[in-house]
């Protein structure tokens, strides 16, 4: 992305409120500070100061570290009334930024490159305009700036250490920036929206020995490509269209020369699916293909598994409300119901609480914003950043308007899914 993303190019945007358009220039710097100064999981420190500084700056006094690396500030409004949480990921990535703009990472092989920039800067904008309005609020709206996201880890302590506490939360929201959806729209559906993921540690073992005498060797660099070829069915020859499934390797490591074949192979990657039973299957087939394969090459193999977050599910009254919103401020064509496969800790806090979580569309193929999140090159129409601000302002007064009932018990209260 170039200047091109610039005021004047902020026209065509739906009917934002002149209160947004009055903070627009801000809430982009917010995000073009934080992408200068990205932080990796749990070492979010300057980012942690610098939020506790904006916060204050806004007039907000609640404003407690916690999770280590994260925040939660908390708006009063001077009218009792409900209490709603917006939470918002921190870290960065360890990947080496590609893109050239005057906000480009300024720490070599760290990088936003999943978005988390820019929900801190639409975080902080409704942070800000909720606060100069406080007095004509009913409720109270609680900040969640979650460290960790991108390790599965930051929020279980933010939980534990009282994050939907004192003031008590009845009801979460919050987004993903995501390059597959196009600005101006969003996507948004009940139930599991994002998937559970599991990682997983494959071993192949053979016999090494020398490169120019393979037939004494059980050579394991060609058993894992054979079965790195034959689990690529696993998901498409098994696995319903109407369902989605992941199987996904990112790392292979094996040998050391040339001309030594070695004795093991070692292979990671990740499982990913919506339900259960999917997930059930996914495993039963990846380990039929290993043990046919391995025994075919006359190797042995070690598999383990790491079970991962649980799925994001989104309450359906929670989801309601903000396709609602949502389709008020861009138009019932821009609501779609797209889920995704990534995950997410934010399947945390909807355990916890009833809630909505939602993409919000950051592509713009005619400049070229066009990457995936987690590439070298992901950028964002910054124009997405003014209307999460509007958008969020809008869900958030919706749910403060709703009255106090029983769906608002605590978790204690609650059944677990």
């Amino acid at each position: 992305m170039t200047e091109r993303q610039s005021l004047e190019a902020w026209g065509s945007l739906p009917a934002v409120s002149a209160e947004v358009r009055a903070i627009a220039r801000e809430v982009v710097g917010y995000r073009r500070h934080a992408h200068r100064f990205p932080e990796v999981s749990w070492e979010e420190r300057e980012t942690q100061r610098w939020l506790m500084a904006t916060l204050e700056r806004f007039g907000i006094t609640e404003v407690t570290p916690l999770a280590g690396t994260g925040l939660k500030a908390v708006v009063r409004g001077a009218r009792p009334g409900r209490t709603v949480l917006w939470r918002a990921d921190i870290d960065a990535l360890p990947i080496h930024e590609e893109v050239e703009a005057p906000y480009t990472s300024t720490r070599p092989g760290v990088m936003h490159a999943c978005g988390h920039d820019s929900h801190i800067a639409v975080a902080l904008g409704l942070a800000q305009l909720l606060q100069a309005e406080r007095e004509t609020l009913a409720g109270n709206v609680v900040f969640a700036f979650q460290p960790a996201e991108e390790v599965g880890g930051g929020a279980r302590p933010m939980i534990a250490e009282g994050v939907l506490d004192n003031p008590p939360v009845v009801e979460v929201f919050g987004f993903h920036a995501d390059s597959s959806v196009p600005c101006g729209a969003i996507a948004a559906s009940p139930g599991q929206f994002f998937a559970a993921p599991g990682t997983f540690e494959l071993i192949i073992r053979g016999r090494g020995g020398h490169a120019g005498l393979p037939h004494r060797s059980v050579d394991p660099v060609v058993c894992a490509a054979y079965v790195l070829t034959a689990l690529q069915t696993v998901v498409s020859r098994n696995v319903p269209p109407d369902r989605a499934g992941v199987l996904s390797i990112g790392h292979i490591e094996g040998g050391t020369r040339g001309n030594i074949i070695p004795d093991a192979v070692r292979i990671e990657g990740t499982l990913r699916a919506f339900e259960p039973e999917t997930m059930h299957l996914i495993r039963s087939r990846f380990e039929q293909v290993l043990k046919g394969v391995t025994e075919a090459f006359c190797a042995e193999y070690q598999l383990s598994y790491r079970e991962g977050l649980p799925a994001v599910v989104n309450d359906p009254t929670s989801t309601a409300l903000v396709r609602e919103t949502a389709a008020a401020l861009l138009g019932e064509g821009n609501v779609l119901p797209d889920r995704t496969t990534m995950s997410d800790d934010m399947a945390l806090f909807l355990q916890a609480r009833p809630g909505c979580y939602f993409l919000l569309g950051v592509r713009n193929e005619a400049w070229g914003i066009v990457e995936p999140n987690h590439s070298p090159r992901w950028d964002l129409d910054e124009r997405a950043l003014v209307l999460g601000v509007e958008l969020g302002r809008r869900i958030l007064h919706a749910a403060l308007a709703r009255p106090v009932a029983s769906r608002d018990a605590p978790i204690s209260a609650r059944a677990h899914p």
